[in-house]
């Protein structure tokens, strides 16, 4: 499995003049001077090897779920020819003996799936340029899906660090960033992994589905969406395209039936039977017997004087009050 490398000459006289590039490029995407200084010295760094029991996660992780063939075929390249691009460790902060993955995270999963040493650099680095250091190696290698990154700077906003740190670690621009902090705020994120990595779902695509969730009943329609199995059983994108179609079609509801007041008239000589339905928006009367229709044509035929008195009443009531 091809790989970008970071380190440059650690790996010797014979690395790629691509993977000397993919350095460069760090500048590009918006490494600070200090971490830029900071690669060029681990490419003059000693490569050791070190026990992968001995070396935890980042304190960030930035991944949502490994890809079973990606990591097979690491696991393949591996195991011929051996590791390649050593991994970036620092001492851990919280614990003397151990260390700290900052980036490497599936290298270090092969090695300890083999039973091999991990060839590492250790590096001494705060948390700040931890972040930015593991940040920009995976912009480096692009392989992290919109939501993956998303959720990064989401953690890494929660560890303590500023937005301007996000921006850098991950070269955003303000729009991205903006449209980023629009979908955490509004899809949970237990509700992001269960739909998963989506590699081919992008930003536009993310932020029309936080738009969404910001009704209420949408965030309870999606949480009970996810759990079903058929969902979890299929591929990420699939997941994302069914929740999305799922909240942007209109829940079935049965509509609660209008109140209506009904009441009827007879007069003495029962000639004639009226019904009277009142809704509130819709007023019907309806004549039955042998004089309904004649005298249904005479109140039609006195509608404008009727309905003359009627404006008369409604404004003598008011001038009364």
């Amino acid at each position: 499995m091809a790989r970008k490398d970071v380190f440059g000459s650690v790996m010797g006289a014979g690395a790629a003049a691509a993977e000397v590039r993919d350095v460069a490029n760090y500048a590009v995407r918006g490494a600070s001077r200090s971490i830029m200084q900071s690669f060029e010295e681990l490419s003059k760094s000693s490569v050791v090897d070190l026990d992968p029991a001995l070396i935890d996660s980042s304190f960030v992780s930035d991944r949502i779920d490994d890809a079973d063939d990606e990591f097979l075929e690491l696991l393949a390249a591996i195991r011929e020819r051996g590791q390649d691009s050593p991994v970036l460790v620092r001492p851990h902060p919280s614990a003397p003996g151990r260390y700290q993955t900052v980036f490497g995270h599936r290298r270090l999963k092969v090695a300890r799936h083999l039973g091999r040493p991990v060839r590492a650099v250790v590096k001494n680095m705060d948390d700040k340029d931890h972040v930015i250091a593991q940040g920009q190696e995976n912009a480096a290698r692009a392989d992290l899906s919109f939501i993956e990154r998303t959720l990064f700077a989401e953690r890494i906003l929660k560890a303590g660090h500023s937005p301007e740190t996000v921006k850098l670690a991950l070269a955003l621009d303000d729009t991205t960033f903006s449209k980023m902090r629009s979908v955490t705020s509004h899809v949970p994120e237990g509700i992001i992994l269960a739909v998963g990595a989506a590699k081919g779902i992008g930003r536009d695509r993310w932020w029309q589905l936080a738009k969404l969730m910001e009704r209420h009943e949408n965030g309870l329609r999606a949480a009970d969406y996810v759990k079903s199995a058929d969902f979890s059983s299929l591929q990420s994108d699939i997941r994302f395209t069914r929740l999305f179609d799922f909240l942007s079609s209109v829940p079935n509801r049965a509509r609660a039936p209008a109140k209506s007041q009904d009441r009827a008239w007879t007069p003495g000589d029962k000639s004639v039977r009226a019904k009277i339905t009142d809704t509130g928006k819709i007023f019907t009367l309806a004549l039955k017997s042998k004089d309904a229709s004649t005298f249904g044509a005479f109140i039609a035929d006195r509608l404008d004087e009727l309905f003359v008195a009627f404006r008369e009443s409604e404004q003598a009531k008011k001038t009364g009050d």
